[in-house]
């Protein structure tokens, strides 16, 4: 009795069975298109659907004919097939060549395979609901590298763990596997450029002052921080015999090495030129001239050189195009720009150098940056500016850390989730109220 009542369920799973193989060996080894519409109800839905194509047999049918023109070669079997009331679960390997474009990859020539589970629901003869779980395995030419030594920059010589992924979509997973050696170049690159911003920001840091110089009577305070891309920021200080002290605050165009490389350049120009030369501003001519002989093609350098007498405050200063100090005297509500023509170094000889000269009162105080400060954006796209920069010197010149406070309001105008685009180099030049 039990298997009278049985009986009917068992002959509809073998049918439903027979169904799903017909089925397979139709689409995936005749490439019989039109099996589709045999096969599912025009509401199939199948999880997930492919992107960009519609539902039901259209978008099976559309699918199909993607696999077998990337791919003329793609043989598919089934390992094992299992039903239980209206669902038949197929357990399938496959493989093929990349002879045709997927999903904008270009063809590679690459032999792949995958192997899965799929399952069917299936009612009044019809599929009308499927669920896939695929596995993609790396092609046998991205294997064999591995076998043969190659390794993923920065990885293990594993196979990366989002080419194992065994859940959907499995057609992301297949374009990347499809594309490994070109994956690899971008990654190799990608460690090429990471190893040369780090030795850029290595030469920066080796090259800028280990100590702040202390003079009687006044404050020098000095920031610094790299942008991730290295920029070419640097500052120098430059001790005389006689007292006087030489500030240098330059920036060299563009990022990472030659970038690094154009600011070491300049500033041993500098320390070599200033031992025969007094004027701050043929210092800068003659650096130019040996720059515009040497300095790859678009590339600049800005440079501020100024020399300060401790004793009397006078400070001599000449500008290649760098962005200009700001000077407040004491009880002043103004902040004065201390303006010098010139052009930036390299860019053409025979240049002349202004010279200028200030002289900080006791109390007065000037300071001297790069435009990572003014330039910085915050989400709206508004720049910090000089305007800004002016109105908070001449406001807050006289704080005790003007570079703390400047700082402060740089990441307030940013707000969270900054990523710093360049250098930002702060210098400052402080007298004492009262001498010492």
């Amino acid at each position: 009795m039990i298997k009278e009542e049985e009986a009917p369920v068992w002959d509809e799973e073998q049918k439903n069975k027979a169904l799903v193989r017909w089925w397979w060996e139709e689409v995936w080894l005749k490439g019989n298109v039109a099996a589709m519409d045999e096969f599912m109800a025009p509401n199939y839905v199948d999880h997930p659907n492919p992107p960009g194509l519609p539902p039901g047999p259209e978008g099976m049918k559309q699918a199909l004919t993607t696999y077998h023109s990337t791919s003329p070669d793609l043989e598919a079997t089934i390992e094992d097939i299992f039903a239980a009331g209206d669902r038949v679960a197929v357990r399938w390997s496959a493989h093929g060549t990349h002879l045709g474009e997927w999903l904008g990859a270009p063809p590679t020539g690459h032999h792949f395979t995958m192997s899965g589970i799929s399952i069917y629901r299936l009612a009044k003869g019809k599929a009308v609901e499927g669920w896939n779980s695929i596995e993609v395995n790396p092609t046998e030419e991205e294997q064999r590298w591995l076998t043969e030594g190659g390794e993923w920059p920065g990885r293990s010589r594993d196979i990366p763990a989002t080419e194992r992924d065994r859940s959907p979509p499995f057609w992301e997973v297949l374009t990347r596997n499809l594309s490994w050696r070109s994956r690899v170049a971008e990654a190799q690159e990608r460690e090429r450029i990471e190893q040369e911003l780090e030795v850029a920001r290595q030469i920066q840091q080796a090259l800028l002052p280990e100590a702040t110089p202390e003079l009687d009577g006044w404050e020098l305070t000095t920031y610094y921080e790299p942008a991730r891309e290295v920029g070419g920021d640097f500052y120098d200080f430059l001790e005389f015999e006689d007292g006087r002290l030489g500030l240098v605050v330059g920036d060299a165009t563009g990022k990472g090495m030659p970038a690094a490389l154009v600011m070491a350049t300049t500033r041993g120009m500098l320390r070599a030129v200033v031992q025969s030369v007094e004027s701050p501003g043929e210092v800068l001519a003659r650096v130019n001239e040996a720059l515009v002989a040497d300095i790859p093609p678009n590339m600049f350098v800005t440079c501020l050189y100024a020399i300060l007498d401790p004793k009397s405050g006078r400070l001599r200063y000449a500008n290649a195009g760098h962005d200009l100090p700001y000077l407040r005297h004491h009880g002043g509500g103004d902040a004065e720009e201390l303006r010098a023509r010139g052009m930036p170094l390299g860019l053409m000889p025979n240049m002349r150098y202004e010279e200028k000269v200030a002289v900080l009162a006791l109390g007065d105080n000037a300071l001297f940056y790069s435009d990572g400060l003014v330039e910085a954006h915050n989400s709206q796209r508004e720049m910090f500016g000089f305007a800004r920069l002016r109105g908070l010197v001449a406001e807050h010149a006289e704080e005790s850390s003007l570079v703390d406070f400047l700082m402060e309001e740089l990441y307030s105008f940013v707000g969270e989730g900054w990523e710093q685009e360049d250098d930002i180099t702060l210098l400052t030049l402080g007298r004492s109220v009262s001498p010492s």
